[in-house]
């Protein structure tokens, strides 16, 4: 049994595309994460960032890690539906938390979200991985963006620093260069959304966002989720988030303490 949010065609479309739209998977607590939106902005944490340079207008804020300390996004990745529709994208039966992200871009942003996959940021990797990307206000322009199919490319994406655009990591061998996809005619996936809709995808797909260019501000709250399969990869340099002090080895599992699973196949609908 799936959750009634989810079809078959839809596990279908996210295992062939690695990303699918999700309607109303957050509609029940939207006002509860535009609390902690605000409450996280007033409060951001040490990896709280402003992503435009001097002299760019309107303003890109985001943050990440903050769940544990933010009651309305603790609420939201416990008692939501999030967990079980992931486990039926995924093929998982036991879902962990990884992190949670808030991503605000103010009216008359224009810059775009460079693309980029999650991947290769991360210290973990598995076949059963995704982000759920939910905005907060209706999204008809300034859209996510994801190109079908590119989880599967042979070769990750070059990660790079939103700002400054330098190499994450020292040593680039491993991973192709940032394509362009508009240029290179990709297949491009977006979709308006109503607040609380949500973009699911891989941690490989290739995505990005574009400006913001309407007259509200563009909220979103993004939950990155793992399956059974995800392990822990050491990375050449200082991941993203980077998690200091977390003590795992190549192969582990993530801990469970830092970690918890959120959803169990067979037990209570959520855990925790």
């Amino acid at each position: 049994m799936t959750h009634p949010l989810v079809t078959q065609e839809q596990i279908e479309a996210y295992q062939r595309d690695g990303v699918v739209l999700v309607r109303g998977l957050f509609k029940d607590h939207v006002e509860r994460l535009r609390a902690g939106v605000a409450r996280n902005m007033a409060e951001p944490s040490q990896y709280g960032a402003e992503n435009l340079k001097p002299g760019e207008a309107g303003r890109f804020f985001d943050d990440y890690c903050n769940w544990e300390r933010i009651p309305e996004f603790e609420t939201v990745i416990r008692h939501s539906a999030a967990g079980e529709v992931a486990a039926d994208l995924m093929g998982a039966n036991s879902v962990q938390v990884f992190h949670d992200h808030v991503l605000v871009k103010e009216p008359g942003t224009s810059k775009p979200t460079p693309w980029h996959q999650d991947g290769p940021y991360y210290f973990v990797e598995g076949t059963q991985t995704v982000s759920f990307w939910s905005p907060l206000d209706p999204v008809r322009e300034a859209s996510l963006r994801c190109v079908a199919g590119s989880h599967r490319w042979p070769k990750p994406v070059l990660p790079t620093r939103w700002l400054s655009e330098e190499n994450f990591y020292a040593d680039s061998d491993a991973y192709i260069p940032v394509p362009d996809p508009d240029a290179e005619g990709m297949d491009i996936r977006e979709w308006e959304m109503e607040p609380g809709d949500a973009v699911a995808f891989n941690y490989m797909t290739l995505h990005g966002a574009r400006g913001n260019q309407a007259s509200t501000r563009r909220r979103a709250f993004s939950l990155r989720l793992v399956g059974d399969d995800a392990r822990y990869v050491d990375r050449p340099g200082r991941t993203s988030p980077p998690y200091p002090g977390h003590g795992m080895s190549a192969g582990e599992k993530l801990r469970e303490d830092w970690f918890p699973t959120v959803f169990q196949r067979g037990a209570a609908r959520n855990v925790g």
